[in-house]
């Protein structure tokens, strides 16, 4: 398995940076790869870097073919309200996932193995007492992150089912870390921060570093198959605000409009996919990672929330004007 030429697609986000840094430590990576519009968030050793943007269709073709990896790491999905507002990471991650996998289908000779990143939010708001989905739950999508994760998961299998290759789909909950853009994070960590009074129901999410070690995992295997990747544990709301010592504001439902409007004038716009979470939940079953692949991710859910907390905030320092007025004389 030596040798092997692996690319990262979106490998300038936070995550996709994280999963180049793990694939540049694995003994059985050849060439190193990535695309985005963005350089990574971190010092690489030896990966190669591509800059391109989404619409350039002919370009990311030719850069993908030109490399011609045995394993595709698809990570170039944006999320609504994390790195872009909901138009632009929809039309983003369609026009680069269309690309990418417009290479795989036809260009590439070499390729044995896609990971995909897909979402929780792909098996929606359930209404059939689904509480915790598992990997056999129809997907049923009542978000627009869960749309594109839908639409991103038949694209890949179309894909697979085109040529001979063995498609994984990662099923990530909601991914927290100290850099990751996150509209719950960035929620979470307002000063009062809303709630459902009615419901209060519980939510899991992963780590930043725990869901890019699931992508090493998945691209190491071969895996084939979906498979959730989730953080132990579950939280409330409204557990997790005493825990960050946040202002709880209750909503009984009509109020969630106005206050979105509001969230979003204080800089944490609430996309549809974080107002389900924090009105109805959002947990899925993790087991079959746990026990087939044997991948436990290294952080708990209250754990992650703990750090989320921890973070440093932000503090601007105003001079005073007499320490201005000197500057100013001195140069």
């Amino acid at each position: 398995m030596r040798g092997k030429r692996v690319l990262v697609s979106g490998m300038g986000s936070e995550l996709g940076s994280l999963v180049a840094s793990l694939l540049e430590a694995e003994p059985w990576v050849g060439d190193l790869m990535g695309i985005d519009v963005d350089p990574p968030r971190r010092r690489l050793r030896k990966a190669q870097f591509q800059r391109v943007e989404p619409h350039e269709h002919t370009r990311i073709v030719d850069l993908v073919a030109a490399f011609d990896p045995h394993i595709i790491v698809h990570i170039a999905v944006w999320e609504p309200d994390a790195r872009a507002a909901l138009r632009h990471a929809k039309r983003m991650t369609e026009e680069f996932a269309s690309a990418v996998f417009a290479a795989a289908a036809a260009q590439c000779e070499s390729l044995q193995h896609l990971v995909v990143r897909s979402a929780a939010e792909a098996y929606g708001r359930r209404r059939d007492c689904v509480e915790c989905p598992d990997e056999s739950t129809p997907l049923d999508p009542t978000s627009e992150f869960g749309r594109m994760a839908v639409l991103i998961e038949q694209l890949a299998t179309a894909v697979g089912e085109q040529r001979p290759l063995s498609v994984g789909l990662l099923r990530l909950a909601p991914i927290l870390g100290p850099h990751v853009p996150s509209p719950l994070g960035r929620l979470l960590r307002q000063p009062a921060v809303p709630y459902s009074l009615l419901t209060n129901p519980s939510f899991s999410v992963i780590r930043d570093t725990d869901a890019a070690a699931a992508f090493v995992m998945a691209a190491r295997t071969g895996l084939a198959e979906p498979l959730n990747i989730v953080a132990d544990g579950e939280m409330s709301a409204w557990h997790a605000l005493r825990r960050g010592k946040r202002i709880p504001l209750p909503l009984a439902g009509p109020e969630w409009a106005f206050v979105r409007r509001l969230s979003h004038i204080a800089g944490a716009p609430v996309p549809d996919h974080v107002v389900e979470l924090l009105t109805r939940g959002r947990t899925i079953n993790g087991d079959r990672a746990r026990r087939v692949y044997g991948f436990t991710p290294q952080h708990t859910t209250a754990e992650v929330i703990d750090r989320l907390y921890a973070w440093p905030d932000v503090i601007r320092v105003v001079k005073p004007l007499a320490v201005l007025g000197q500057q100013r004389g001195a140069a």
